[in-house]
């Protein structure tokens, strides 16, 4: 039987009212001048921005809309499975499951073709097997990059995360916006040289 519109409505506002939470998920890394750190929220529309501003650096016939629609939603889940410190290899052993489990009931918050068109787009930009969904990726590593530089380390530092650490997590760059690879690199010269990064390559 088909949903009424008002009953689909209803759906949607409730997903959108949900949103709300992500501003309340706090990450580890730091905003620019160090005197807080992110949430969610933040770092999703800074990335989305970012995909705009560095769309050369895609591969030839990206689709950039849906770049753009994978940035914004790909960490919704996070409302219910909160945000995982990339470099926190305990809490990393259960967060394919926690994140699908939130994924399901957050996106299955929306109308039924909503949600099977928004979980896909989730799924893409996890398997990174897509154009879009590498480039998307890249965003997401790039912006931690230079914000952690901008910091004089922030996370890295926190944590006495080594470059080769940081270098692995980044690796997906080299292949998603191979045209940023040169500023990775620079990049993590310069924090080395800076004493932000402990250089163990």
């Amino acid at each position: 039987m088909p949903v009424s519109k008002e009953k689909r409505l209803e759906k949607q506002i409730r997903f959108l009212e949900s949103l709300d939470r992500l501003k309340q998920v706090w990450r580890r890394n730091y905003v620019m001048d160090r005197t807080r750190r992110e949430n969610s929220a933040e770092h999703s529309w800074h990335i989305a921005v970012m995909a705009m501003f560095l769309k050369e650096y895609a591969p030839p016939g990206t689709d950039l809309f849906r770049v753009l629609q994978m940035l914004l939603i790909h960490d919704v889940i996070e409302i219910e499975a909160g945000d995982t410190f990339c470099y926190d290899k305990t809490a990393n052993l259960d967060k394919d499951e926690r994140e699908k489990e939130a994924a399901d009931h957050i996106f299955g918050i929306l109308p039924e073709d909503q949600a099977i068109e928004f979980r896909a787009l989730w799924d893409e930009f996890e398997d990174r097997k897509t154009p879009e969904s590498r480039f998307a990726n890249s965003m997401d590593r790039f912006q931690v990059l230079f914000q952690n530089f901008n910091t004089k380390g922030g996370t890295w530092a926190d944590h006495d995360i080594p470059k080769s650490r940081v270098l692995e997590r980044e690796s997906v760059v080299r292949t998603g916006a191979p045209g940023l690879w040169a500023a990775v690199e620079d990049i993590l010269a310069r924090s080395v040289d800076a004493g932000f990064l402990r250089d163990d390559t």
